[in-house]
């Protein structure tokens, strides 16, 4: 991704290098290229920001060394915006996406959202059980509809207190659906499961209480609070699930209980829970696995279920069966924790409640502010006029307006004596507006009114960031300029060192002294976990023809009586064509098959067989040294050998594919352990094997144990000191040749922007 380029541009050049816009003031500088100054403040902001922390923060090398990385830096991005490249769509849209991001942590209320991270974590610590009457309301009713809906809310809770019963009301007039089977009991529930006032709510009223009542986006709750207990935590459990529902037939009901009961005594008898999970729970989702489910805490699944398996105490009890409205479960206890630490827990946290209701309340806290701070003001006569315009169109989401009305440039509002006019809120209003089914529509445009003077508030604060924070100002800049220096430093250098195969091969032959090898061996290491092994690995060293174990080829069929090969035949041998001549070290051996029922000349057929595969595969340009066939025995027909399969059915062609690898020899060995045998054959240098280092660089074999395990080291040829081939020391060439091509760069641009640094303002800083 691009944001991941500009990190390592920033790590190449000055590690994390930052920039303010440019010194349009009087303010003294500590340097100028050409004639664009650098203020000190500026650059003492970067400096101490990346070196104040250092033992040597402040020396004369360090701030003088820094402030000639800085400079060079700020060369690079002098010459982009020279180039105009600040002046592209491209440029311009992926900047203003960082600025998005970069902004979000400044348009929030930081203690409102520490606090409730705190009160959520709390009250995780415990859990609540309540019931609660709902009578539903639109978000956006008007008031004399959300009126109506509190006063009702009120006589039921002066019911409930003159001796009513709360769970009989409940089932009569509460309009949440599941009232009417649970009398509005939620059971037990913790903090982030409920919508926020809701939870609050809850969590405010005392055990045997009543809350007042409560608005949510769903409407208005009334909250009776049964019980609070300290929080059980979570539990891992598997389950076996015989599948039985409400309202089926008795009998199939009955069928249900007596297979959950024959399962359940299975398990007291021992018998292992993974297979008959597999066998019997119609869970398809966990049969497979064991019945396992995920980690759950309370209100995360049907409440007897949840009791059932935080009854059980130790790892790998079982629960008798128990009813859900999903069937018959037995349950298994795998695990149980409590909740994890508040350091565990805190992004967590954060990241659900900038997600969650309760976000709301850091919005509001935060508008609040900047109103103040921005001194947001309200002409309220002009507020009145342009709301009374409203009309039922407004409703249909179909309301406009003339845009020949004198109100239009009549001042609704203004923000640090920034004018906001009636037709910018009616330009967002008739943008904004939607179809209403209730409210009115002066109460319609009242909201628009109040969504728009929250989105000026957040849009002037966005813009004035950089005047108020320093930190964001810096960090804009500094996404401006990795993403310029990007472009550039890739056309430049990066991509150019890799492209300019010419200069690359120059600079090379002109640099030959730093790419040379030191003193090499060719050697093969062998390290066994013991000496049985080793010797096995000796042994079969000198063969050179390993089976490659992994190697799945299937048999080619063919017909005695016909000639050419069949068109399945031609495909795989194509795919063995292409294997061969992409791996040198791999041979493949032909096997011809002979029918054991047939006549010795018959034999001829298979040994025919094996030549015609070789042939065509040499035609596919696979190379003769890489080929071998073999006629193996006659073999017995089994079953009938009368009919035209029977006598068919040994008619083939077999293969074995072997490397020069020793890597396979190692695999061949390793039936134990991948690490029983590691075989190395290669050129080592000096402190790269410290086995090999052990013994002495001459031709020869050597036995060693190290650490533990048996070693074979076989030293082939001692290698004199030579120049590396280019190809050899790529990479490194190509970093070295990167660092030149910028190094020669930046000398032309200091050329082009001649750069002078300011002596006094440099001890400024030297002496902090």
């Amino acid at each position: 991704m691009r944001s991941n380029h500009l990190l390592v541009a920033a790590a190449l050049f000055v590690a994390g290098c930052t920039a303010t816009k440019k010194n349009d003031s009087k303010e003294p500088a500590i340097a100028t290229l050409g004639s664009e100054p650098i203020s000190t403040s500026e650059f003492r902001y970067v400096y101490e920001k990346n070196n104040a922390g250092n033992e040597d923060a402040y020396t004369r090398e360090s701030v003088t060394d820094y402030l000639k990385l800085y400079t060079n830096f700020k060369l690079k991005v002098k010459e982009a915006e020279s180039r105009g490249l600040d002046t592209t769509m491209a440029f311009k849209r992926e900047l203003e996406g960082y600025k998005e991001q970069l902004a979000q942590p400044y348009l929030t209320e930081k203690s409102v959202t520490e606090q409730l991270v705190k009160q959520a974590y709390e009250r995780l610590q415990q859990e609540v059980n309540a019931s609660h009457i709902l009578i539903t309301l639109q978000p956006d009713a008007a008031p004399e509809d959300t009126l109506a809906a509190y006063n009702k809310v009120l006589e039921l809770r002066k019911r409930v207190q003159n001796g009513e019963d709360f769970g009989k009301l409940a089932q009569e007039l509460s309009q949440d659906p599941s009232a009417a089977e649970n009398k509005g009991k939620l059971g037990y529930f913790t903090a982030m499961q409920m919508v926020y006032p809701f939870e609050d709510a809850a969590y405010n009223t005392p055990a045997g209480e009543m809350s007042q009542p409560v608005r949510t986006r769903f409407g208005y709750h009334l909250i009776k609070v049964h019980d609070k207990r300290q929080a059980r935590g979570e539990v891992k459990v598997a389950h076996i699930m015989v599948r039985a529902t409400p309202g089926m037939p008795k009998a199939d009901s009955l069928a249900a209980k007596q297979r959950i009961d024959a399962i359940y005594k299975r398990l007291q008898r021992n018998e292992a829970w993974g297979k008959l999970a597999a066998e019997f729970s119609e869970d398809a989702n966990s049969a497979n696995s064991g019945g396992e489910l995920p980690w759950f805490g309370t209100g995360r699944m049907i409440p007897n279920f949840e009791d059932a398996a935080f009854a059980l105490q130790k790892e790998g009890d079982i629960a008798k069966p128990v009813l859900t409205p999903y069937g018959w479960h037995i349950i298994k206890l795998m695990d149980k924790r409590g909740l994890p630490p508040f350091e565990d827990m805190e992004q967590n946290l954060r990241n659900k409640i900038a997600k969650d209701s309760r976000s709301e309340l850091n919005k509001t806290a935060f508008l609040k502010r900047i109103k103040a701070e921005n001194n947001f003001t309200e002409n309220a006569s002009a507020k009145t006029v342009a709301l009374s315009k409203a009309d039922q169109e407004l409703m249909q989401g179909k309301w406009s307006y003339d845009a020949n009305d004198k109100a239009l440039n009549q001042t609704l509002f203004t923000i640090q004596g920034k004018p906001y006019t009636v037709q910018d809120f009616y330009a967002f209003a008739k943008e904004q507006q939607r179809p209403r089914t209730t409210g009115t529509p002066e109460y319609a445009m009242s909201q628009l009114y109040d969504a728009f003077a929250d989105k000026s508030l957040v849009e002037f604060e966005k813009a004035n960031l950089p005047n108020k924070y320093q930190d964001y100002r810096m960090l804009v800049q500094e996404y401006h300029d990795g993403i310029l220096l990007f472009q550039l430093m890739d056309e430049r250098v990066w991509s150019k060192a890799v492209e300019d195969s010419v200069g690359l091969k120059a600079f090379y032959e002109q640099n030959k002294e730093k790419y040379k090898w030191g003193p090499r061996v060719q050697a093969t290491v062998i390290s066994a976990a013991n000496k049985e092994l080793l010797n096995k690995a000796k042994a079969q060293l000198d063969k050179r023809q390993y089976p490659v174990k992994s190697a799945n080829l299937t048999d080619v069929l063919f017909d005695p009586n016909k000639a050419d090969l069949s068109r399945e035949a031609t495909i795989k041998l194509n795919e063995f064509a292409e294997i061969l001549k992409n791996n040198p070290a791999l041979t493949l051996e032909v096997n011809g098959h002979a029918d054991a029922r047939e006549a010795a000349s018959k034999e001829n057929v298979a040994a025919s067989r094996a030549q015609q595969i070789l042939k065509y595969l040499q035609e596919e340009g696979v190379p003769a040294s890489q080929l071998s066939t073999n006629v193996l025995g006659k073999t017995k027909q089994a079953g009938p050998d009368n009919t035209e399969t029977g006598r068919r059915r040994n008619r083939r062609v077999s293969f074995n594919l072997y490397t020069s690898e020793v890597s396979a020899l190692a695999d061949n060995l390793n039936t134990n352990s991948p690490l029983d045998v590691q075989i190395t054959e290669k050129k080592f240098q000096k402190g790269e094997l410290k086995v090999l280092d052990s013994v002495k660089w001459e031709k020869g074999t050597y036995t060693v144990q190290q650490n533990g395990r048996e070693y074979l080291i076989i030293i082939n040829e001692v290698l004199e000191p030579t120049y590396k081939a280019l190809n050899e020391t790529r990479g490194l060439a190509i970093a070295d040749y990167q660092n030149y091509l910028e190094q020669q760069w930046v000398e032309q641009l200091r050329e082009k922007y001649p750069v002078s640094v300011n002596a006094e303002e440099l001890e400024k800083i030297i002496k902090k």
